[in-house]
């Protein structure tokens, strides 16, 4: 029994030193690293647990190793652990990726949880129509969006919307094809918000297809092309930031780590020790594709994922920053 523990744990060192080398560096990690997180730490806890009974101490040493070495990439929030004093003050703002704008769903509803919640600052992603894979449409809710929120500044582009009660401190920029910032005269200061939408890994067809490679190559490249535009512009800009939305990256998939190392994750505001955004129509969801960072003096003082009632597949997250 022990060399078999020791046989797995080897097999598990193998892919993780796989996983660490190739994942954020060669496109077709991407399906790969598509992994729950949280089997980072599952799985070598397991080995560890199975050498530790069957008296395989060197596959418990690997175990232990595996654990410790893919930790950061497990998604499991230790902060949550912690008492940790909350921000004073600040604004409230909700990010939501809505899956196609209430696409075939009842419009009074959609709008009626939008307004419950009473944010001062909405970022909204997939201001469109479509489906997964294919051709998707461009939308005009803007009459709507400007009756239902009088009291908000409302600005659209990238098939992003974003809704304030602080007045504009300019036009929206583009960012990349993806990702809308909007700058915002908050008191005497300027926040800057970043509506983020990165493209998704893969189309769910047959992997035997060249189509499905090509595919995925495809949207390899692209990911990389929002990445690129999101970091340049953030180090361009002097302002107090908050970057927020659906950037279809978990903590195990190593495009992440390109966020600049200025940026604070708001995940130690959380109070969810294994924290997750998808699925949300899902009973158990594994993963956290939904992030938000600060930067340039703005904090998180609550950070929360929040049900969509069915209205998406991606939870709300519900935070308040102060600037």
């Amino acid at each position: 029994m022990s060399a078999m523990v020791l046989s797995c744990a080897a097999g598990w060192a193998v892919f993780l030193a796989l996983h660490l080398a190739l994942n954020g560096r060669w496109w077709p990690w991407l399906a790969v690293s598509l992994l729950p997180p949280v089997a980072f730490a599952v799985v070598p806890l397991a080995l560890l647990a199975a050498g530790l009974a069957t008296g395989g101490r060197l596959a418990a040493a690997l175990a232990a190793g595996c654990l410790l070495l893919a930790w950061p990439q497990n998604g499991i929030n230790l902060r949550a652990l912690a008492r940790r004093p909350e921000v004073p003050g600040g604004l409230r703002l909700v990010s939501w990726n809505t899956q196609h704008w209430n696409q075939g769903g009842d419009p009074d509803r959609f709008y009626a949880f939008l307004r419950g919640l009473d944010a001062d600052v909405y970022v909204l992603q997939e201001y469109l129509n479509g489906y997964e894979g294919g051709e998707v449409w461009d939308i005009d809710d803007e009459e709507r969006l400007r009756a239902a929120f009088p009291g908000h500044h409302l600005a659209v582009g990238n098939q992003s919307v974003t809704l304030s009660r602080f007045p504009p401190a300019g036009p929206p920029v583009p960012v990349g094809a993806c990702s809308l910032r909007v700058d915002l005269r908050v008191g005497d200061g300027v926040l800057s918000t970043y509506n983020v939408h990165i493209p998704v890994q893969l189309t769910v067809t047959n992997p035997l297809r060249p189509a499905f490679l090509r595919d995925m190559r495809r949207r390899a490249a692209a990911r990389d092309r929002e990445y690129t535009a999101l970091v340049e512009d953030l180090r361009d800009n002097p302002h107090p930031v908050l970057v927020t939305g659906d950037f279809n990256t978990s903590a195990a998939i190593g495009d992440i780590r390109r966020m600049p190392g200025s940026l604070r994750d708001a995940i130690g505001a959380c109070r969810s020790l294994c924290p997750a955004s998808w699925n949300a129509r899902a009973r158990l969801r594994l993963w956290r594709i939904d992030w938000a960072f600060t930067g340039g003096g703005a904090r998180v003082g609550r950070y929360r994922f929040r049900a969509a009632e069915g209205l998406s597949d991606h939870l709300v997250q519900e935070l308040t920053v102060a600037v």
